[in-house]
């Protein structure tokens, strides 16, 4: 997933079915969290916001069974774990046959030139992306010698399903597979370690009449640079430019982009197609992850757009999914506490800021979704605050924090203003509604109080969470969430 995932556990193989080529606007929609949204209600939030392109992270079935009849286009995954299975071509030929072709069957598929009916929709050609983000340095290696031959072999048992030209192999690939030395695009090149690999695929996908999948991400070379020009992350031109061979770059997402456009030149695929997988800028987490710098990149992206500019080296519309739809409070924060707040909306599908998705200048507050049950008003606080600090007390606050998300107390974010008192209620807070509100989940041995007060402050929210859609699919055989991924924020409140 991005830069942003090069350190993430988030490895899928994603098949898209497109309707369209008019809209260029998608959204990744994650479902890593505590409490899910129920599926229904996201496809219906994704309608009243005109959105109809969607990428997922799986192939559930009770998420693509909410999708029917939506009219939408639709990326389903399977973990990219299982590229080794692709191996061996019967396991390709099967998962062709489990994923795509079972669904083309008499009655519900109606195969043309124009494409095919899944269910009740009608798709153009789609694409199967086999593995995101391989190539990643952080993964020392491990998908170098398998992606490209389980490419091939998913894109052959495309063919031999008689799919091969409404469905097209790819793979999703981190903005890291290229660079530039001089930080120019007319440097850029695939990375020396390997670019074997890449000019194989590259020239393999230019063949097969196949994209090249990027994830671009600004907010990380924000992140990242203590010296990067914050205006340069932006796409509205405020800051200086930079000059190259004769172009004038505003903004790094041109430039990162036209630093591919110049490594597929190199390896004699000029014209290969290119698709954004993942882009956009989280709102906590991070002193530059905010709600107010989101807007910002957001009203540029979406004014971008909607005029169709492209980049200096390929002009014309753009096609890009934004990275997310929610926030996912399971994510793995290896990469940065940010990895938590990607979401336009919030965890219960409330919008965070106003924003433009036509791109024409009418910023306004998204359509929250419908439907939504909240549990009680209720939260756990610190019951104590009298009590000096001490390490048991620091234990508890640990133990909250690394089976729930206190990623918003970290420096630069939006809790990280509350006192010691402040700090100790959120984490048992956390842990709480982590928990569905579990009376026993607010005891931490005695020190923790359930109130009916809320106990937000300033820019701090104590949140509600949601009676969970996971729990509703366990009889179905659909695993709900399970397992915690936390944070530990041992000794960050001073408790020690």
């Amino acid at each position: 997933m991005a830069q942003r995932g090069a350190f993430s556990w988030v490895f899928f193989l994603l098949v898209s079915f497109f309707t369209s080529h008019g809209d260029a606007l998608g959204v990744n929609w994650g479902t890593q969290a505590s409490h899910t949204l129920h599926p229904s209600i996201v496809v219906g939030m994704l309608k009243d916001n005109g959105i109809n392109k969607v990428k997922l992270f799986d192939s559930d079935s009770w998420t693509l069974k909410a999708l029917v009849g939506s009219g939408m286009e639709v990326m389903v995954a399977i973990p990219n774990k299982d590229l080794k299975t692709y191996l061996k071509y019967k396991k390709a030929k099967k998962w062709v046959k489990d994923s795509i072709s079972k669904h083309l069957y008499d009655g519900g598929v109606d195969i043309r030139m124009t494409g095919f009916k899944f269910y009740s929709w009608r798709f153009e050609p789609g694409y199967v992306a086999v593995g995101n983000e391989p190539f990643l340095t952080s993964y020392n290696g491990s998908f170098v010698n398998i992606t490209f031959p389980a490419l091939t072999n998913i894109q052959k048992a495309l063919e031999e399903a008689g799919l091969g030209d409404k469905v097209k192999a790819t793979v999703a690939l981190n903005a890291d597979v290229y660079q530039s030395a001089s930080n120019k695009p007319s440097d850029g090149d695939f990375r020396g370690d390997i670019k074997d690999r890449m000019l194989e695929i590259v020239r393999f996908l230019n063949e097969k009449n196949s994209p090249f999948v990027v994830n671009i991400y600004p907010f990380l070379s924000l992140y990242q640079n203590p010296d990067f020009p914050v205006d340069y992350a932006f796409l509205d031109d405020r800051g200086e430019s930079i000059e190259d061979d004769g172009i004038e770059y505003s903004n790094v997402f041109d430039a990162n982009l036209d630093t591919l456009v110049w490594a597929l030149r190199k390896s004699e695929v000029p014209d290969l197609k290119i698709l954004v997988g993942e882009i956009g800028w989280p709102t906590d987490g991070d002193k530059f992850a905010n709600r107010t710098l989101a807007k910002r990149f957001y009203d540029g992206l979406m004014k971008k757009l909607a005029t169709g500019a492209g980049t200096p080296l390929r002009p014309g519309g753009l096609s890009v999914y934004l990275f997310g739809l929610v926030d996912e409070d399971m994510k793995s924060v290896a990469p940065g506490n940010f990895e938590r707040h990607w979401g336009i909306f919030s965890f219960d599908g409330k919008p965070k800021f106003p924003i433009d998705f036509s791109g024409k200048g009418q910023s306004k507050m998204p359509v929250a979704a419908k439907g939504v049950v909240p549990l009680e008003s209720r939260w756990c606080v610190f019951g104590k605050p009298e009590m000096k600090n001490s390490s048991k007390l620091g234990d508890l606050v640990n133990y909250a924090c690394s089976n729930a998300d206190c990623t918003a107390l970290g420096y630069g974010s939006s809790c990280n203003n509350l006192d010691r008192n402040g700090n100790i209620s959120y984490a048992f807070n956390m842990y709480f509604q982590m928990q569905s509100q579990d009376v026993q989940a607010c005891d931490f041995d005695g020190m923790a109080t359930i109130t009916t007060k809320n106990a937000s402050t300033g820019t701090c929210l104590f949140p509600i969470q949601i009676m969970s859609a996971g729990v509703r699919v366990i009889g179905d055989g659909i695993s709900a969430a399970a397992g915690f991924v936390g944070l530990v924020l041992f000794g960050i409140f001073g408790l020690m």
